[in-house]
């Protein structure tokens, strides 16, 4: 039943892909989108020479990417006589990837287009001893190819959204044999779990393995700002637009909250001008983290150097995760979170939503739309001691809960890969 199942899949998938692939690809060279992959994705890419001992990450794209970076790092320490290979879906991914992971991997390219020509070349020039995919990425014929070759495929960090599940539910018998050559599954959550088996799954074929983004380690803290008595706030990781948000908002906030400091990190050092020239509107005492200032005379203090974000998190009561008052699509809470720091983020978390849902619902995180609402939000956390002890106690039940993922994975790879 399988031969002939995937059979027909395969005859399908290669004409769908003759008729449509021409108008696609001209629509995107006519648009100026084209990006050169194509080749790549296709299968007809230098054969690398990896070996026979391979594992294989895909992560479809920046979010994915960044998830699995812990984990990759973990495998190539574990595994060191294998090659570490991974693929992204996507030209962001494919960026990131090779900017993040360049050397700790031996090998970063794109995943093949899903038809029997470019995976079959891909899987014969790659050869994977095991295929991990983060998060939920379904190839009909990149599964087909796997079980035909024997090559262990596995979805890790596995995840199936509220939004997601109506449509996965509707196709069911479509999903369904799909799913069954998967070698195993491994969600995030119970939730996640029972809808893997709920469209097709079998149930001795999931488990769960917990999210291995709160696989974060706590730096030792060696900063001292003198707090004493004072609250903390910290804008950490803003762009552009942002700071004129937060510096607006702390102005307002400190007319009733005397005793609160604020601290701005930018993503990119070269936004401390215009920091600089937003606080030039406003009376506050500036310092630097670069010369050693602190709170005993600042309000403010501008981390102004490198690799001192995560550890500056400690000495928070309240973290604003920027990029999320424009398009970035936020930065990594848990940086803040593991901590038992409550944080708050703007509208924007496209890079980190499936993170933000858990803490949201947790009640470790808040999502605000505009300035007065996180006003609002802030002055809560400032004049309810109950709420703020539970918000961060809601932060550490959380890492808690999920921890323990990464192991988890690395133990699994042991016993499936060839």
């Amino acid at each position: 039943m399988f031969n002939f199942l995937s059979r027909i899949y395969d005859t399908f998938a290669t004409i769908f892909f003759i008729i449509f692939y021409p108008f696609v690809a001209i629509a995107r060279l006519h648009t100026g989108k084209d990006s050169g992959t194509r080749r790549i994705k296709l299968g007809l890419f230098k054969n690398p020479q990896l070996g026979e001992k391979v594992i294989m990450f895909h992560a479809v794209s920046v979010g994915e990417v960044l998830s699995l970076e812990k984990l990759i790092k973990k495998a190539k320490e574990t595994f060191s006589d294998y090659k570490i290979v991974l693929t992204t879906g996507t030209k962001t991914g494919q960026e990131l990837a090779k900017k993040k992971y360049t050397n700790i991997t031996d090998y970063i390219t794109y995943f093949p287009f899903d038809i029997p020509f470019a995976v079959n070349k891909f899987l014969n020039k790659i050869t994977p001893s095991i295929v991990l995919i983060a998060e939920t990425e379904l190839w009909p014929e990149f599964a087909i190819q796997c079980k035909r070759k024997n090559i262990p495929l596995v979805i890790i960090n596995g995840r199936i959204s509220d939004k997601s599940y109506g449509s996965y539910k509707k196709l069911r018998l479509f999903f369904a044999p799909i799913l069954r050559l998967y070698t195993k599954i491994f969600t995030q959550s119970n939730i996640d779990n029972e809808r893997f088996i709920s469209i097709g799954t079998k149930p001795e074929n999931t488990e769960v393995m917990k999210n291995l983004k709160f696989d974060v380690e706590k730096i030792d803290s060696d900063i001292n700002l003198e707090k004493g008595d004072n609250k903390v706030l910290i804008a950490g990781s803003t762009h552009s637009g942002e700071n004129k948000i937060i510096i607006s908002a702390y102005s307002k906030l400190k007319q009733s909250h005397s005793n609160l400091k604020l601290i701005i990190a930018p993503r990119h050092l070269e936004r401390i001008t215009e920091i600089e020239r937003i606080l030039k509107e406003y009376n506050f005492n500036i310092g630097y983290r670069s010369k050693n200032d602190n709170f005993i005379d600042k309000d403010i203090i501008i981390l102004d150097t490198l690799g001192e974000l995560k550890k500056t998190y400690a000495i928070c009561d309240i973290a604003f995760i920027g990029g999320s008052f424009n398009n970035t699509g936020g930065h990594n809470p848990l940086e803040a979170t593991i901590y038992n720091v409550p944080t708050i983020t703007g509208p924007s978390i496209k890079n980190f939503r499936d993170i933000y849902g858990l803490l949201f619902r947790a009640n470790a995180s808040k999502l605000v739309n505009n300035e007065n609402e996180f006003i609002q939000y802030v002055h809560e956390l400032l004049t309810n001691d109950e709420k703020l002890l539970n918000t961060i106690k809601n932060c550490k039940s959380i890492f808690e809960e999920q921890k323990g993922a990464l192991n988890f994975v690395i133990d699994k790879i042991s016993l499936l890969k060839k």
